[in-house]
């Protein structure tokens, strides 16, 4: 399980880095006062700055549950095939999400692709669950 949960940090920072040079962008295009970025309001950001800066907050909500669980699983021993293929699978889904935010961002298919991760995730859980 460590592995998958690399591999998902390893995006988040993709998407830090990613979040930091559009901000720096901004600033140098003048598109955005520095000042700005101190309580981000008072003007409006290009897409290609909050596309990044929401994913980056959206990479701290359900992932929180996907750490936990394969810290879960490290710490019982337990360690099914199923669910280290369901754990690959999530962060894999994750960084289809990931692309299709910070790309084209078409609604339905970013709902899709995340539903279907979010489903990856509760199956970790229970089989966790059935298996303690």
């Amino acid at each position: 399980m460590i592995y998958p949960m690399f591999a998902l940090v390893v995006l988040t920072y993709l998407v830090m880095f990613t979040l930091a040079f559009s901000r720096l962008r901004s600033v140098a295009r003048n598109e955005l006062p520095a000042k700005y970025y101190r309580l981000m309001q008072g003007y409006a950001a290009p897409d290609y700055v909050l596309k990044p800066t929401r994913h980056f907050s959206n990479l701290f909500e359900t992932p929180v549950l996907f750490y936990v669980v394969c810290i879960l699983y490290l710490v019982t021993g337990i360690q099914p095939v199923a669910a280290m293929a369901l754990a690959w699978v999530y962060v894999g889904l994750r960084v289809v999400h990931a692309v299709i935010h910070l790309t084209y961002n078409h609604p339905v298919h970013r709902l899709l692709v995340y539903s279907v991760s979010i489903l990856c995730l509760l199956a970790l859980w229970i089989m966790l669950v059935v298996q303690i």
